[in-house]
């Protein structure tokens, strides 16, 4: 899968970057990561322009999380209504809902790069409970300048180790990933047992 991304990268640049970071805000199953490390690793071989780069995907980022709070914002109760048919993700969904009505901004913010596979839902959910706009955009923003700044500048410094990244990276996330929903939900179950004490 690196020479695939590495392939990419090299044959159009900018462009790949950019197209992988708005879609993989659409729970398009695509690996950013490595397609992001690897645009930073052609950069510091100079084979690629920093600037540019981390526009394309700063600004494609920022699409696609908006594109996904604009569906949350017109079917966001349908697409809800079908994962939450699941009891632990309706779990995880209702929490998400209360979290971001309390603490919208740092949800977005949080959601964009530290627990980056949940974004794409976040951003659902803060359309379909209806944060306001330029709020989640400011966020937003904030957060995957973030994201964009930390993959593109790993890329840049261990491009030599980029798979050896690539499964460090998506190992983390996944643990972090983890232990929120196991904290959410451990949360949800002790309130449950003091209301029926």
């Amino acid at each position: 899968m690196t020479e695939t991304a590495l392939a990419l990268v090299a044959t159009y640049g900018a462009i790949i970057v950019a197209l992988c970071a708005f879609f993989s805000c659409l729970l398009v199953p695509i690996p950013t990561s490595i397609v992001m490390l690897s645009a930073g690793a052609f950069v510091a071989a100079g084979d690629l322009e920093a600037a540019q780069l981390w526009l394309a995907a700063w600004t494609a980022a920022v699409l696609g999380d908006n594109t996904g709070y604009l569906l949350g914002r017109t079917s966001g109760a349908a697409l809800l209504a079908r994962w939450g048919r699941s009891p632990s993700r309706g779990k995880v969904i209702a929490k998400a809902q209360k979290t971001l009505r309390q603490k919208a901004g740092l949800g977005v913010f949080f959601s964009t790069w530290l627990f980056a596979p949940l974004g794409p839902y976040v951003n659902i959910v803060a359309g379909s409970v209806r944060m306001r706009w330029p709020r989640f955009l400011l966020w937003d923003a904030a957060g995957e300048a973030i994201w964009v700044s930390f993959y593109l500048g790993l890329g840049y410094l261990f491009g030599d180790r980029v798979q050896d990244l690539a499964t460090l990276l998506g190992n983390t996330s996944g643990f972090l990933v983890a232990g929120l929903v196991t904290v959410g939900l451990g949360v949800a179950l002790m309130r449950r047992v003091r209301a029926t004490s």
